[in-house]
């Protein structure tokens, strides 16, 4: 039986450049928390070489064993974080530094950090993009004890850099697809995590890529999407990080091409979720949500009635995704809080000026 959200969705069905309240926030932590610590029901992601390989998630990844999966414990943290940096007081705050307090020690992260090195293909490249992310969010921690967590997250940091310098120049063609491989959404994050750090090598191969597998696509077949377990648009999300590649002027004649006279055929119609407890059918309430930020983030380099336009469907998509954010069944509420944070908060998008 699906939970009641009346509370929550009025909370922010009117939100504008302050997209989140405090209300709001509270069910996020609530959400957050109770996947934190959850070891099962839970999905690895590794590769057994040998018996010995066979063990909990917990001996495998002692900080990020939460949440189902290792991806989704990432961005549970994330969660957490970025709620703390907004709602530094709020009556939760205490009991959340403490429960970071408990994960973010430098032992487990340090085990973290060995366990990418020994499997540098764990997570790729979805994982590592949430990871760095997170990295983000705890670099901008303006607060002695952050400080001292993005420090013990950096051999995180740096080990997912390290695999995915020496991944990218071997990945000759993009991934199209709507759920984790996708190469777009991974790209953007890990563009924002190294012009976050001053990380020029890093970007330079990550603009190198994008540029190679998107610049010269047109034409986009905008009524193939959605397939029936997408969480992402790969077509929006292409397009939100070429908004980051690409000057606005020539952004704008890029998407011109990509999507010929602002086209989007299916993409403006929020998706419909047949069964909530179907691991793979409740992405599509992601994809709704996905598709609301990806079509805010395409509309901060816009003007005039195309800009409009896509700000009034990423609210109907929003509207949607939030509806549906939190079903009661842990197949959704594991992951889907993250979703609506990073979009009701602007995670991807550009800086207000």
């Amino acid at each position: 039986m699906r939970i009641p959200l009346l509370l929550l969705f009025t909370a922010m069905s009117g939100f504008s450049q302050n997209r989140l309240t405090g209300v709001a926030a509270t069910r996020f932590v609530d959400l957050a928390l109770s996947g934190l610590n959850r070891e099962f029901p839970n999905k690895p992601g590794n590769v057994l070489r040998s018996a010995g390989d066979a063990r909990t998630p917990s001996e495998m990844t002692p900080v990020f064993f939460g949440h189902f999966d290792w991806h989704s414990s990432v961005h549970g943290h994330w969660t957490l974080v970025r709620l703390l940096r907004l709602f530094p007081k709020a009556a939760w705050s205490e009991n959340v530094r403490a429960e970071l307090a408990g994960k973010f020690t430098l032992e487990g992260l340090q085990k973290e950090a060995a366990y990418l090195k020994e499997n540098p293909s764990f997570e790729r490249m979805y994982g590592w993009a949430w990871a760095l992310r997170l990295g983000i969010e705890l670099r901008a921690m303006d607060e002695a004890q952050g400080r001292q967590w993005a420090a013990a997250y950096r051999p995180v940091e740096e080990i997912i850099v390290t695999n995915a310098k020496a991944y990218l120049p071997k990945l000759d063609w993009p991934i199209r697809c709507g759920f984790h491989p996708e190469s777009s959404f991974a790209l953007g994050q890990m563009l924002d995590w190294a012009r976050a750090t001053g990380d020029e090598k890093f970007e330079a191969l990550l603009i190198q890529k994008a540029k190679g597998f998107y610049l010269k696509d047109t034409s986009y077949p905008v009524r193939y999407e959605p397939s029936g377990n997408d969480f992402f648009s790969p077509g929006l999300n292409e397009a939100d990080l070429m908004r980051r590649i690409l000057p606005a002027a020539e952004y704008r004649v890029w998407l011109e091409k990509f999507f010929p006279g602002f086209d989007l055929g299916n993409l403006t119609t929020p998706v419909t979720v047949s069964d909530f407890e179907d691991g793979h059918l409740v992405h599509l309430v992601g994809l709704n949500l996905n598709r609301a930020w990806d079509l805010r983030g395409i509309a901060s380099a816009l003007e005039g009635d195309p800009k409009v336009r896509l700000l009034k469907l990423a609210e109907a998509h929003e509207k949607a995704g939030l509806r549906d954010a939190v079903s009661g069944h842990y197949e959704g509420d594991h992951w889907l809080g993250t979703f609506a944070v990073y979009l009701v908060t602007g995670a991807g998008e550009p800086a207000k000026k």
